[in-house]
């Protein structure tokens, strides 16, 4: 088999990566070929992101990736969800709200005065979070100047192609998906006031978007095409989640921790209700049945304090090791708690959830982080367990996460069950495997794409204590 390429362009919500995806004989690898910056930008009227950074970021790494493999095939884009866009005849209307944005609050008790939470669950699906994007649309005045509302990797792919879409796996994520039917649920959107014309078509991941801009093709290098991936990046990092068999749970941690297993069906009870259990979609129709869990943003948050009251930079794996070399039993914390979401100050903010009880040293401050996430992954791991009527046997611990090794090893000890570590870039590697597999250079099914992600990352086991 020929080696083939493609070109992932994988954004978070800290950072952005483009890379080089490599398959064939035997091989699945990555090319890591830029790598920037993204975050909160403060606005006058609230949280953004810088969009039009991010987006040159994109192209620049596209065309740095061109150069170093003229041989690249596709293009795919994944991003965190939610975050949304919105045009008019084409244009941008205005610089994309950032998930964290205060105003979300006003959105929940507008949408839930008209469609209660009980019921939005019915059709959609979603546990509640208050960014979810159809939030965010009822507080959004410039709705009514708009004529297309797109994700952020519709967004981008937009821009690339001219062609605007609705990826599926991302929709999902919008609360205005039918949870059964994977449509857009019109009559649920007119009652909350939004209106469907801004809903694009919908397509499924391996579906060919468009091909780039002329001007864009002059740019970057090359005429290519833009396939649709799981453009949210936890579906795509769940299909490079190397699970064995049914009774794996996956875990795919960054700033969030997104804990759940896969199922066929959904499971639409008033227990995984009140779980706040979602079912966002993923790649070839599955059900993502997780729970988010506040990841390391806790620790990300807590150092960059800690970085800004020093004024010198932390070394995170130092402090990790000192960390894990604390002995005595540190204090728990919620992490989920709401006073944890919003930027800045994480460490007053834990104090105040710990009180007195709060450690006093930075390792032992940190270790208390850690082992609050842990236990926070480990009560939705049982929840999923319970919930779907399975017996879990393993987690797979996926993403920027793998590589705490205090995190999972704390992770394997609060589940009881082990843990397997890795890959570090599921989300890249699923963003590639459904590339080649569009262009017929990767396995058909999920199990197979998986098996070859096994055989060529294997995963580091941290077995209970």
């Amino acid at each position: 088999m020929t080696v083939r390429s493609v070109a992932a362009v994988d954004l978070g919500a800290t950072s952005g990566r483009v890379m080089i995806g490599r398959i064939g004989d035997g091989r699945l690898d990555l090319e890591l070929v830029s790598r920037f910056p993204n975050g909160p930008v403060e606005r006058e009227d609230g949280l953004h992101w810088d969009f039009g950074a991010l987006y040159e970021h994109v192209v620049a790494g596209l065309a740095e990736a061109v150069q170093r493999e003229p041989a690249i095939e596709s293009v795919g884009i994944d991003s965190w969800a939610v975050d949304y866009g919105l045009l008019r005849d084409g244009e941008l209307l205005a610089e994309p709200f950032h998930y964290r944005d205060a105003r979300t609050a006003r959105g929940v008790d507008e949408v839930h005065t008209v469609a209660p939470f009980a019921e939005l669950y019915g059709r959609n699906g979603l546990q509640f979070l208050p960014f979810n994007t159809l939030y965010q649309y009822r507080v959004d005045a410039r709705l009514a100047d708009a004529d297309t509302a797109l994700l952020i990797p519709d967004l981008i792919a937009f821009l690339l192609t001219g062609t605007a879409v609705a990826e599926r796996t991302n929709a999902s994520t919008t609360g205005l998906l039918g949870v059964e039917s994977g449509e857009w649920d019109a009559e649920l959107a007119e009652r909350i006031g939004i209106p469907t014309r801004i809903l694009p078509t919908l397509v499924d991941p391996g579906e060919t978007i468009g091909t780039l801009r002329a001007d864009l093709v002059e740019r970057i290098g090359k005429k290519l095409p833009v396939i649709a991936v799981g453009s949210h990046d936890t579906a795509s990092a769940v299909v490079a989640a190397p699970l064995a068999t049914p009774h794996s749970a996956y875990i795919s941690c960054g700033t969030w921790g997104l804990v759940g297993v896969e199922l066929i069906e959904p499971v639409l009870t008033d227990a995984a209700r009140e779980a706040n259990f979602t079912h966002e979609l993923g790649v070839d129709r599955r059900y993502r049945f997780l729970h988010n869990v506040t990841g390391l943003w806790l620790l990300s948050e807590t150092v960059r304090a800690w970085e800004t009251e020093d004024g010198s930079r932390i070394d995170l794996p130092e402090l990790l090791a000192a960390a894990s070399a604390v002995t005595d039993d540190v204090p728990l914390f919620d992490a989920n708690d709401a006073s944890l979401s919003a930027p800045g100050d994480m460490p007053a903010r834990i104090t105040t959830l710990l009180g007195a009880e709060a450690p006093t040293t930075r390792p032992a401050f940190a270790r208390s982080i850690v082992e609050s996430i842990a236990t926070a992954f480990a009560d939705a791991v049982q929840t999923a367990a319970d919930l779907s009527g399975r017996e879990l046997d393993s987690i797979h611990l996926v993403g920027g996460g793998s590589l705490n090794r205090l995190l999972c090893q704390a992770t394997a000890d609060r589940t009881g069950r082990p843990v397997l570590a890795g890959p570090v870039e599921a989300t890249a590697l699923g963003n590639v495997l459904v590339q080649a597999r569009a262009l017929g250079a990767a396995p058909a099914s999920l199990e197979e794409l998986r098996a070859l992600v096994a055989a060529t990352h294997e995963p580091e086991r941290f077995d209970p204590r």
